[in-house]
């Protein structure tokens, strides 16, 4: 059984330990970017930060005996209209992690369908998220859950 629950202060520690799941993989494939070891009180105010921000919600997903299985980091974001677009209120998945040993257990679709309802009850009326092109599970995760691409960053080392 899986518990989808709003993270709170007292999980920051947790979440700086999942955090690693999602964070070593960016490591090992953009070192030029990614901190190769962050410092835990680093990672832990950062999710201290996400908490407190009104326009982000943290999720946390726990398994049997409430055993932590993964996070999901999600933020409203009220986009003003230019002479070109329109404005919209949506809602960014911004981090998701699942630990390995929960993998393709529902975990992940259960982390997206609480962002779901986050952005649904904020009055969004999109979900957008990005994805490394490195990370062919996530890109295939994302595809099985109804995702497209829209747009496609190019990345060039100078």
């Amino acid at each position: 059984m899986i518990r989808i629950r709003t993270a709170s202060a007292g999980d920051v520690a947790l979440l700086s330990a999942l955090n690693h799941i999602v964070h070593d993989l960016h490591t090992q494939h953009r070192p030029d970017l990614f901190v190769g070891s962050p410092e835990g009180d680093g990672v832990e105010a950062f999710f201290r930060a996400r908490i407190a921000d009104p326009s982000v919600t943290v999720l946390l997903a726990d398994g049997a005996e409430g055993k932590a299985l993964g996070y999901a980091l999600a933020r409203v974001k009220d986009r003003p209209g230019t002479a070109l677009t329109h404005s919209e209120v949506i809602v960014s998945l911004d981090q998701i992690a699942v630990v390995p040993e929960a993998a393709r257990r529902g975990v992940g679709a259960a982390l997206l369908e609480a962002v779901r309802e986050v952005g649904r009850a904020a009055g969004c009326r999109r979900l957008v998220t990005d994805v490394w092109h490195f990370n062919a599970d996530a890109r295939e995760f994302y595809r099985a859950a109804g995702f497209s691409p829209t747009t496609v960053h190019l990345d060039q080392q100078l």
